[in-house]
């Protein structure tokens, strides 16, 4: 379905629902879609941090009662209609959000769950112990509706139906936002996020805000519409349950899911409602909407309009190309990667040290993993970091790019001690790294995948479009450059392993970096396309681009890097050319075997040996 046709259904069935009121006097029907579109406006916020970006919080309905709280208490104090004050229940909302996103910078996972549980119950025990402010135990009554009792709940519900358009709305400008990808990118891989330049403290607080603004308005025109507030009822775990329930049903992380979602969930819950009375109904909703859950998770894990969207492109896919290996066509760099090669001095020193780590250790607990390891990467060279397998050298490479930091000694990139900054810092300063296993966000494209990448943090241009423009360009150029220029709108997840390796070196090219770290490229590829990756870095690096590669594959460093360093038990042995590295005793011992011969290092690399 195209946009004009989805945009044609989402107006005629706003219109429908304009117009049951008008054509409707049914008071239940009108209870019902109010506390519909209530649980909508809920769950497309929580949509925004629990399905974009993948936190899932359980105690998101806590944004209803500050709302509710905040437009209720200004409202008696200043005489006005609790409609009025409405946006500053947004407001009161969203900051509360924005300091639970500073409180949980560094919690993931289950613990974020109980960090946003916690915050309910914490509010909720604020409340009701702060009589002088919310009214306490006894709850806060507010002013009644000033209007005619001629048009009975419409205020309520037109004020909640806009909510939900404008929650709409704001879901469809993040999703096709940088926003959206860079949140995106977080769920999928955060790590991997911030190491492409996405400043994943800053997205994850204004998706916090995002996700809370609109539900604080909603509770600020519930908390009228009830009449009262009491704090057992807005600060409830069932709510906070029933609106992941929703997004779950749906789909989250769609624009439509959670809206979907929640006109199925209401209906059953009123039925719930009407059904279970008694001191116990709140653990009884809670222990079903619980095991609701839990079936939703295991038996439709994506939601209804994913699988549906599955179950099209399915019944399609005979209609799409099929991905076959990349084409292996030499292309040029791309005009925006080209840079002066590091200039040699007549007396033919070598160039300026670009990167350099120094006296580097790393301990895990009494386990030392590099051990005062020290050596520097010249601009515009191609060095080798070999070595035994578990001497370190991934450890070392997560150390210079931020991954970890280390115990001891000090990294520094183009005279800058880089030791404590963060990675993303790192990338926005001109270093790019790929893995042994290559890391791509799998619910992207493959364009998508290299235009999520960042190489600064502008705020105007969060809310740019995702891919379009002149990024959209670089990131096209930069995958035909390595080959994959037919395969842009596949998904990531459908690549092979050789391609896969591929879309991430145009990824870290995006950065435009002036050092790129290559963890084993060559591992696991076929010899065509190793030649074609050693063509690709011999390429760049005459371009003045300066490499730093893991490889256990000899031949691939031997024939292509010069320097390369030799670590063992943590330690650099040996740092020398390739010819003077593959004679060295104390390397033959560590690593290569007295067998070892430095045959045929001129050979083209990926030929039969």
């Amino acid at each position: 379905m195209n946009r004009a046709a989805k945009l044609s259904l989402a107006a005629l069935g706003v219109t429908l629902l304009a117009l049951v009121p008008v054509v409707s006097g049914n008071i239940y029907l009108q209870n019902l879609l109010i506390m519909t579109f209530l649980l909508a406006v809920l769950a497309s916020g929580w949509n925004i941090i629990g399905g974009y970006a993948g936190y899932i919080s359980l105690g998101h309905s806590a944004f209803i009662g500050v709302g509710a709280y905040t437009a209720g208490i200004l409202a008696n104090r200043w005489g006005v209609s609790p409609l009025v004050v409405a946006p500053l229940g947004g407001v009161a909302a969203a900051l509360i959000a924005l300091s639970l996103s500073l409180v949980t910078g560094r919690t993931r996972g289950a613990a974020f769950v109980i960090v946003t549980f916690a915050m309910l119950e914490l509010l909720g025990l604020v409340a009701t112990n702060w009589p002088g402010l919310t009214g306490g135990a006894d709850g806060l009554v507010l002013p009644l509706p000033s209007w005619s009792v001629d048009i009975q709940n419409w205020p309520f519900y037109y004020a909640l139906l806009l909510l939900v358009v404008l929650s709409v709305l704001m879901s469809i400008a993040i999703k096709r936002s940088k926003l959206g990808l860079g949140l995106v990118a977080i769920r999928d891989d955060e790590d991997k996020a911030a190491g492409i330049g996405v400043t994943t403290p800053v997205y994850k607080a204004i998706a916090f805000m995002a996700s809370a603004v609109l539900v604080g308005v909603a509770g600020s025109v519930y908390g009228y519409y009830v009449s009262y507030l009491d704090t057992s009822a807005l600060f409830d775990i069932t709510l906070s349950v029933e609106v992941v329930l929703a997004a779950l049903i749906g789909g989250r992380g769609t624009v439509w899911g959670p809206v979907l979602g929640a006109a199925i969930l209401q209906p059953l819950i009123e039925v719930t409602n009407s059904s279970f009375g008694g001191a116990s109904a709140g653990a009884v909703r809670l222990l079903l909407f619980g095991g609701l859950l839990v079936a939703v998770a295991l038996l439709l894990p994506r939601g209804l309009l994913p699988e549906l969207e599955r179950l099209a492109r399915r019944i399609l896919r005979h209609r799409e190309p099929s991905l076959t290996g990349a084409r292996l066509a030499d292309r040029p760099v791309p005009e925006f990667l080209r840079r002066s090669a590091p200039p040699v001095a007549a007396d033919g020193t070598a160039p300026p040290s670009l990167l350099s780590v120094a006296g580097v250790s790393k301990r895990f607990g009494g386990v030392k993993a590099l051990d005062g390891a020290s050596f520097s990467v010249r601009a515009g060279s191609i060095t080798a970091l070999i070595g035994p397998n578990g001497s370190g050298k991934t450890t070392l490479f997560n150390v210079m790019d931020g991954t970890y930091r280390a115990s001891a000694g000090e990294v520094r990139l183009a005279g800058d001690d880089i030791t404590e900054w963060s990675r993303t810092r790192r990338a926005f300063a001109g270093m790019g790294r790929t893995y042994q296993l290559p890391r791509l966000f799998d619910s992207l494209s493959v364009l998508e995948n290299v235009a999520a990448v960042t190489d600064e943090f502008r705020l105007r241009t969060l809310l740019a479009s995702a891919v379009s423009g002149a990024e959209a360009e670089r990131a096209t150029e930069l995958l035909e450059f390595v080959g994959l220029g037919d395969y842009v709108d596949a998904r990531a997840s459908e690549l092979s392993y050789g391609q896969r390796k591929l879309v991430e070196l145009a990824q870290v090219l995006m950065l435009d970096p002036a050092v790129i770290l290559l963890d084993e490229p060559a591992a696991g590829i076929n010899p065509t396309l190793i030649r074609r990756l050693a063509g690709l870095i011999r390429s760049l690096n005459e371009t003045g681009r300066t490499f730093v590669i893991v490889e256990h594959d000899m031949h691939f460093v031997l024939s292509l890097c010069d320097p390369v360093v030799v670590l063992s038990r943590g330690t650099v042995i040996a740092d020398d050319g390739p010819q003077a590295v593959s004679s060295d005793p104390a390397v033959l011992e560590a690593y290569l075997g007295d067998d070892f011969v430095a045959e045929d290092i001129d050979a083209p690399v990926g030929a039969a040996r």
